[in-house]
């Protein structure tokens, strides 16, 4: 081989290898900047996520809540209901007690 060619032959091998060891930086900056965003991406959906998460968390804490002023108001109703109920019993005991208590007087 003449020199002229071995030259340009080594030339050639040398821009060859050069901008191979240019362009792996390149493509490691490339891959560590879609991981970033890869991430980035998986964060923001977890994060939308949660937020779902406790706002269906909280819809059901207030209906549990309306449950529970339903339930108070139920109890305290049914309370009205006894004490009016056990109320007339006792009075209408009462007015039996008294009766015979009266013909036992009346008898005796």
């Amino acid at each position: 081989m003449s020199k002229p060619i071995l030259l340009v032959c080594l030339l050639v091998i040398l821009i060859v290898t050069s901008q191979f060891e240019w362009r792996q930086p390149l493509v490691e900056l490339d891959t560590a900047t879609s991981l970033s965003q890869k991430q980035q991406q998986i964060s923001d959906r977890e994060e939308a996520v949660k937020e779902k998460i406790i706002i269906s968390q909280e819809r059901h804490i207030q209906r549990l809540n309306e449950l529970v002023r339903s339930l108070q108001l139920q109890l305290l109703q049914c309370k009205g209901e006894n004490e009016t109920q056990n109320a007339t019993k006792s009075y209408h005991l009462n007015k039996q007690f008294i009766e015979v208590e009266r013909k036992q007087i009346l008898e005796g």
